[in-house]
């Protein structure tokens, strides 16, 4: 009988006590998740460059519910790479292939297409803006993730956003008049000559219309050249 008796005494106590062990786990598992995400914001996404990393399956798991937060940070700056490699790069490329004046005959046609795909590109860009925006406001962060988050959603959404939206409109100017250049000295045919790097033409008035039309390239090349370098200093 007085170990009946003893046995249960004991149960019940030892019973809540894993009851509440296990309770403790759960809540604390929320905790660690949040812990985890927050050191990979600080360490990872902070100091990353243009490229956000792919959560590994074991992050996944540190993370938890906010996998899907890291998500609306990952998803904007994917889709402005991929702005940036279609969009703006191929523009860089052609410009930089400009040495001397043919060259703006053999790169017109691809700076046309260039310049007819950043109306399209604006648009997308913000499309992912608003996209990102709405997600982040639907977000429920706790008090110690939201300064944090905050400040990795400036500098991989906020940040780049601001920076691109003069790029676009400077590439746009820029490649237009380019392709202006190009057309123009297409159109005088075998009246054009290429002396020493130069050009030449038969006429003063070929030559007039053709400074007229170089004449503002400079300033808009630096347009575009300042803007370019502070998107992509913006994404670093």
């Amino acid at each position: 009988m007085a170990t009946g008796k003893s046995c249960s005494r004991w149960f019940a106590p030892l019973a809540a006590l894993l009851m509440v062990v296990s309770l403790s786990g759960c809540f604390d598992k929320e905790g660690d998740q949040r812990k985890a995400f927050i050191d990979f914001l600080q360490n990872t996404v902070m100091r990353s460059g243009e490229q956000l990393p792919t959560l590994t399956a074991d992050q996944k798991k540190q993370f938890g519910p906010f996998v899907s937060d890291y998500a609306v940070l990952y998803g904007y700056s994917q889709q402005v790479n991929q702005a940036m490699d279609a969009g703006i790069r191929p523009v860089v490329d052609s410009v930089n292939s400009i040495r001397v004046p043919q060259d703006y005959m053999t790169q017109r046609e691809a700076l046309r297409q260039a310049n007819g795909s950043l109306g399209v590109l604006s648009q997308q860009l913000q499309n992912a803006k608003m996209q990102a925006d709405n997600s982040r406001s639907t977000l429920k962060l706790a008090d110690d993730l939201k300064p944090v988050f905050d400040k990795a959603y400036e500098k991989v959404v906020t940040g780049p956003a601001n920076a691109l939206q003069p790029l676009i409109p400077a590439a746009q100017v820029f490649t237009q008049q380019l392709v202006q250049v190009g057309d123009f000295i297409a159109q005088q045919g075998t009246q054009v000559s290429f002396v020493s790097n130069g050009i030449q033409f038969p006429t003063s008035q070929q030559a007039s219309q053709y400074n007229s039309l170089i004449g503002p390239l400079a300033s808009q090349h630096q347009a575009f050249m300042q803007a370019y370098s502070a998107a992509t200093n913006a994404m670093q």
